[in-house]
């Protein structure tokens, strides 16, 4: 079982995304090469009351030796209490818990979970170190360069939770409202290296096996964390691996190879549920991006609610039939 605290070398991590780290997605980036993977984030309130729903977000793949589970809260009892519970739960299925603080999302924010403790550093260290007294298992804390756009406050941060007690980091080098847009700032996670001493992990922009290594070498970061960049392209993390390996890099997967991986994906998801199924409609709009007749795949995706359905229209793509 990879342990990304102690590793000697860097690891390739996918990352927790809402919605769409699902088991069949995790099982697919594994088999391309993915070091270390991340459920989607779990609900501490959503455990405590029970639900099978969230439970259900922290089960690994067959293939998987073992999950960090990233949880999401501001109440430091309730976080520390389902944390242990899912110590308990998964055993030594579980490689970490990870605790979201950089989820921009409004519904979250609001309720002053995920990048708006980044507002609130004292609270958010109370949570970590409530949690790091509960757990036996490797603790880190995921978060942004700050909460309001240009004020940079991660640094400070990140000390923080390490004092805490957090033994890794993970930095998106964007600012809460600045969600998604604009450019990750890679020199912020180098500030956060190199005033750290637990391992920090990389996230934002990386595309391709070169950006991985790059990030790397210029931030000095332990690790690199993959988010959008393996959506509807698991291959990622193999042309990553070959990079890291300073390996020849592999071809770029074709129009074919990437409806045959879209079919595989379905073929997992409906092996759960006709629910789990039509989650295969956001993957699938990953799957055909940039792809000649991508508009009319999209929607025909959008109305699909079958195995065969999926199918057809992933193998129309991949003939140039759209």
């Amino acid at each position: 079982m990879v342990d990304p605290i102690h590793a000697l070398h860097p690891l390739a991590l996918l990352a927790p995304m809402a919605g769409m780290t699902d088991v069949a997605f995790r099982s697919l980036c594994v088999d391309q090469g993915a070091d270390i993977t991340f459920s989607e984030m779990v609900s501490a309130k959503g455990l405590a009351y029970g639900s099978e729903k969230t439970a259900s977000l922290m089960r690994p793949a067959d293939n998987e030796e073992g999950i960090i589970v990233q949880i999401f809260g501001h109440e430091p009892e309730t976080m520390a209490r389902e944390a242990a519970h899912i110590e308990e739960m998964l055993g030594d299925a579980l490689l970490g818990i990870d605790i979201n603080m950089g989820c921009p999302a409004r519904k979250i924010v609001k309720k002053g979970d995920g990048s708006a403790l980044m507002r609130e550093p004292d609270l958010a260290a109370r949570i970590v170190s409530s949690v790091r007294s509960a757990i036996s298992s490797p603790l880190s804390v995921k978060f942004r360069r700050g909460y309001l756009l240009g004020e940079e406050t991660c640094v400070d941060f990140a000390c923080k939770m390490e004092e805490a007690g957090a033994d890794m980091l993970t930095i998106h080098p964007r600012f809460a409202m600045q969600y998604y847009k604009g450019n990750a700032e890679r020199a912020a996670i180098a500030r956060v290296v190199a005033a750290t001493s637990v391992p920090v992990v990389g996230n934002g922009d990386v595309k391709c096996g070169a950006d991985a290594l790059s990030l790397l070498e210029e931030t000095g970061c332990a690790h690199v964390m993959v988010g959008r960049g393996a959506l509807g392209n698991p291959f990622i993390f193999h042309e990553i691996a070959c990079a890291l390996g300073h390996q020849p890099l592999p071809h770029s997967p074709t129009t074919t190879e990437r409806m045959q991986m879209a079919q595989q994906h379905a073929r997992l998801l409906a092996g759960i549920s006709d629910a789990a199924l039509i989650r295969m409609r956001k993957h699938g709009h990953h799957y055909v991006s940039g792809l000649p007749g991508a508009s009319a795949a999209r929607r025909m995706l959008s109305t699909c609610t079958t195995l065969d359905e999926f199918d057809a229209v992933f193998a129309a793509v991949s003939e140039g039939l759209t």
